[in-house]
């Protein structure tokens, strides 16, 4: 070990133990603790970490530690550069991406702190070290194991948020509340079925929120017109069928501004079904009826599944999941679809058709994106052709957070998964915590950046062939 490597872990380590010592001090001070317990823990801790750094990363002495181990120290030559880069500032620009990740995050918290009251407490300040400790194990697997880092970093990403909520919020572990962040989890999994799809491909298809809110109010007019349910379900996912295909086909031909022709399209969802719906009534945004009990079961809080008291539409969820994931991995039409995303010249000369791969997700998009909607009338009881505009962002983010490649070529619907149940678990606590939709929004933002960076360090997978 050179001697500045040992001097910058000795110091290292003697500011960790400190900042353990004032961080139990301010914890008891926070939870009015006797101020002699408060004294003794916080002695006890700086020791105990002092203790731990010193048999388990360094010896405080530097020929102690080299006579231990027998190591003779090679003359090590000084040259300018040394000199003026220490290796504190080495390490900070070798990792500039998980320092600003780490900064935005401490940002975040004292934000929090001052726009929520009573945010700034002991719970918080755990939580907040659980999940910065999570987050250190995500980056431990991401640099060193040789497994699949973006599950490893989204699942300790969900398991730390996970702890976060249970340990600050009073009821987040009830059964009630679990039910709810599964349910609304269901809603976004399936719609960004087709966002996956169509991402590991290369594009991004912006229509998804305009044609769920378009279906959703499409459905409850054609149901208040007296169109029997089943009937009025069946040609709302006919009309996202053909609306993916207009958009598959459209975007194949003009690839370079397929996020302009699906916004467009989107547009045209919304005005076409406003335009329709208001014929026979006053208003086209908002639409009022009686659902069919079977669709307030299928996607309600209180739905059940024969008698079991599960909402059918986590179990569709999950079922669609397995088969997605399954499909993606061990069948031809997925080991195609992830070949064309990630070398496209190289699919075509196996024979690989990327004409139907590219409209065929685009039409598995507009299907999943009209059962979305149609299923949120059952949720809601009415229709309202504004439902979907949360999911402009949603999508997209569960995607890039589960750690799909927005270039194409790398992910899978596992991910997706993953994240969605991030971005339920964010939403819930950030409500819990009484944060505005807009704060909300503002939080997600933040939260996204670091991580994106971080899958992003990994090479395209078009730089791996």
């Amino acid at each position: 070990m050179e001697k500045r490597t040992f001097n910058f872990s000795k110091g290292l380590g003697i500011f960790v133990a400190v900042a353990a010592g004032i961080g139990t001090a301010i914890l008891g001070y926070v939870d009015r603790t006797d101020w002699i317990q408060v004294a003794f823990y916080s002695i006890a801790v700086t020791a105990l970490v002092l203790w731990g750094w010193h048999h388990f990363s360094i010896k405080w002495s530097y020929s102690l530690f080299s006579k231990e181990k027998g190591i003779e120290e090679a003359p090590i030559e000084i040259t300018d550069e040394n000199k003026k880069r220490s290796l504190f500032w080495e390490i900070i620009s070798k990792n500039w991406i998980v320092v600003t990740g780490f900064l935005i995050l401490l940002g975040l918290f004292i934000i929090l702190s001052f726009l929520v009251p009573g945010f700034f407490s002991g719970r918080t300040v755990v939580s907040a070290l659980i999940f910065l400790g999570f987050l250190i194990l995500a980056f431990i697997a991401y640099k060193f194991l040789n497994i699949n880092k973006s599950v490893i970093i989204g699942v300790s990403i969900l398991i730390g948020l996970f702890i976060i909520g249970s340990v600050s919020l009073d009821g987040f572990l009830s059964i009630q509340n679990i039910k709810s962040m599964l349910v609304f989890a269901s809603f976004l999994g399936i719609a960004t079925i087709g966002q996956t799809l169509v991402v590991m491909l290369g594009g991004l298809d912006l229509s998804i929120p305009f044609l769920i809110g378009a279906s959703n109010l499409g459905l409850m007019s054609m149901i208040s017109l007296g169109v029997p349910p089943w009937l009025a379900f069946i040609v709302i996912l006919a009309f996202g069928l053909i609306v993916g295909l207009f958009n598959g086909l459209i975007s194949y031909n003009l690839q370079g501004q397929a996020l302009i022709v699906t916004l467009g399209v989107g547009f045209m969802c919304v005005g076409g079904v406003q335009i329709l719906v208001s014929l026979p009534t006053v208003t086209g945004g908002t639409v009022f009826g009686v659902v069919p009990d079977w669709l307030k079961n299928l996607a309600s809080l209180n739905g059940k599944f024969f008698g079991l008291p599960i909402p059918p539409v986590i179990l569709i969820w999950i079922l669609v999941a397995i088969v997605l994931i399954v499909g993606l991995r061990h069948t031809k039409w997925g080991r195609n679809l992830i070949a064309l995303g990630g070398k496209r010249l190289s699919a075509d000369r196996l024979s690989i058709s990327e004409r139907v791969y590219w409209v065929g997700v685009y039409v598995i998009s507009g299907f999943t994106s009209a059962a979305t909607g149609a299923m949120l009338l059952g949720w809601s009881g009415g229709g309202f052709i504004g439902v979907g505009d949360q999911y402009l962002f949603l999508t997209v983010a569960a995607v890039a957070v589960g750690g799909t490649s927005l270039l194409g070529g790398y992910g899978g619907y596992g991910f997706t998964v993953i994240g969605c149940l991030a971005l339920q678990v964010i939403s819930t606590f950030l409500a819990g915590l009484g944060l505005s939709f807009e704060g909300q929004q503002f939080i997600f933002g933040l939260l996204i950046l670091p991580l994106v960076a971080l899958y992003s360090r990994s090479p395209h997978i078009r730089e791996q062939i």
